[in-house]
């Protein structure tokens, strides 16, 4: 070990070790650590997950991901048919004892919705909120839409005079290094409230006995400890050290399973793992980029194993993707779900007509910190296309350091993850990834490809209030996706949590998310 690895295992140890005895504890040893606490700092479904125990929206999933009332009781779609009015529940208060009203409502979807923000793309058809009283509150649309609940079960509700006070009125954004009073402090008014905070060593929540809800969990306290290693995480798991993990190594799960006292809880997520390419002139080197030809992404698409990858690096527990979004996801087309083949030789002959020069070098940026087994596959990956005569340079790096990266176009390949969520709908990636960047679409285009019928039918579906003709829509434009081949699916990568006898109950959702406020231990009541 390098004396920097040292360190940091150290770190880790000591930060396991610290864990204050409540009552009734979760040890949450994370694969990684919250971006920040403000949800609206990034897209990042992980950080927004953790931070949903603290801040709340006007609607939530439930246990069954059916949407449900949380800080709005009711809502109707008024006769202009743009405007939505919500009304608001009454006697919550924020973590501060601040009551919650509409103006808190209307702060944050500005907040939000503001140029700046990173997280902007999650509300597509918002134009402006209006307080109408203290208790309700009309959403102002660009038009008709049928995904604003779907939108708004993701979108976190701010107390606005704490926003005031601290000039926390503006978004920050973890991608472009924009910190602000958010980024360290919270205050919401959810289950939870941040009791203390360590970046990338621990994050503690205790219980907020105030909560407007009746709790279905028994925890007083949880400690988020990021655990990297995927090694360690095992290790602490198995010693008591920690008690739940999100991110049980799928190379360890016949182990972890065998363990007296631990228990594997098995799914395959909902997200999905792709390859993107860039589109714009030239590569990072500067030489001409030939991924702008098609040719050339389908001799990269057909130079993949995936079956050996599903095989020995997911260790079978992946499901092989050739859709981009998940079957259980609406607009999910199983006449899309086909593979094109493992086929090296036509790689080669498809990179030959192409006019793609021998040892072409380009940057292909992977996260350490990511996807299941990211640096693995990317490893695999990378040796896959090598022996096609490319050369690329394999850049694997903490999200923090990738990041900036690929959102400023200083990478050529790349990975992404997409679960489609908050919304559960094919229109979530259309409209983020797949559209045009611009305004508030496209804001995960990092390849800058641009397909007007693609864009055309994607507005065309966020308009349609009938169900079917939405989903058929959706498919027409996947299929433009999938044709074009704007990225590589690869699979929809195992989920797996683990839990120590300590954990009572801990109800495993197919989106990935941990919803602690369902979680029970096995002390106390």
């Amino acid at each position: 070990m390098t004396p920097r690895h040292l360190l940091l295992a150290s770190a880790a140890a000591l930060a396991l070790a610290g864990s204050v005895q409540a009552e009734n504890v979760l040890k949450w040893g994370a694969s990684r650590d919250i971006g920040s606490l403000d949800p609206y700092s990034y897209g990042d479904s992980f950080t927004i997950n953790v931070l949903n125990h603290v801040y709340e929206g006007l609607v939530r999933y439930n246990q069954d991901l059916k949407i449900e009332p949380a800080l709005a009781t009711g809502w109707e779609i008024l006769d202009d048919q743009v405007t939505w009015r919500f009304t608001l529940r009454p006697d919550v208060t924020f973590h501060n004892g601040n009551a919650f009203t509409a103006e808190d409502v209307v702060a944050s979807l500005e907040r939000v919705s503001d140029d700046a923000s990173p997280l902007k793309g999650n509300l597509p058809a918002y134009v402006s909120s209006q307080v109408v009283d203290d208790l309700t509150v009309d959403i102002t649309l660009n038009g008709t839409y049928p995904l604003l609940l779907n939108d708004l079960t993701n979108i976190h509700i701010f107390d606005k005079d704490w926003l005031v006070e601290n000039g926390a009125e503006k978004p920050t954004d973890i991608g472009a290094g924009v910190e602000g009073y958010a980024t360290y402090n919270a205050n919401g008014t959810g289950p939870f409230s941040v009791e203390s905070r360590q970046p990338d060593a621990k994050t503690v929540f205790v219980v907020n006995p105030a909560w407007w809800d009746e709790p279905r969990h028994n925890l007083d306290r949880i400690e988020l400890t990021p655990v990297t290693s995927a090694a360690t995480r095992v290790a602490a798991l198995l010693s008591g050290e920690i008690n739940f993990t999100e991110a049980a190594p799928v190379q360890d799960l016949p182990r972890l399973a065998a363990a007296p006292g631990v228990e594997v809880l098995e799914g395959v997520d909902l997200r999905t793992v792709m390859i993107g390419f860039p589109f714009r002139e030239t590569l990072v080197s500067g030489e001409a980029n030939p991924f702008t030809d098609l040719k050339v992404r389908e001799a990269l698409y057909k130079a993949i194993d995936l079956d050996l990858i599903h095989q020995k690096v997911m260790r079978g527990k992946s499901r092989v993707a050739g859709a981009t979004v998940a079957p259980p996801i609406p607009g999910y087309s199983e006449d899309l779900d086909t593979l094109p083949g493992f086929d090296p030789d036509a790689a080669r002959a498809l990179l030959t007509e192409a006019g793609v020069p021998e040892g072409l070098e380009f940057e292909f940026n992977c996260l350490s910190d990511g996807l299941v087994n990211e640096e693995q596959f990317c490893q695999a990956i990378a040796a896959m296309w090598t022996r096609l005569g490319l050369a690329p340079k394999l850049d694997v790096g903490p999200r923090a350091v990738q990041t900036p990266k690929r959102t400023n176009g200083n990478t050529d390949v790349y990975t992404l993850g997409w679960a489609t969520l908050p919304m559960l709908d094919a229109y979530s990636p259309l409209l983020q990834i797949f559209h045009s960047k611009e305004g508030n679409s496209g804001v995960f285009n990092w390849g800058g490809w641009s397909y007007p019928e693609l864009d055309a039918l994607v507005q065309a579906a966020g308009k349609e209030l009938d169900v079917d003709t939405r989903l058929d829509l959706e498919n027409q434009a996947l299929k433009i996706v999938k044709d074009e081949i704007i990225m590589i699916p690869l699979h929809q990568q195992p989920m797996a949590w683990a839990v120590t006898d300590e954990v009572a109950e801990m109800p495993l959702f197919p989106d990935n998310k941990p919803r602690l406020w369902y979680a029970r231990t096995g002390s106390g009541s």
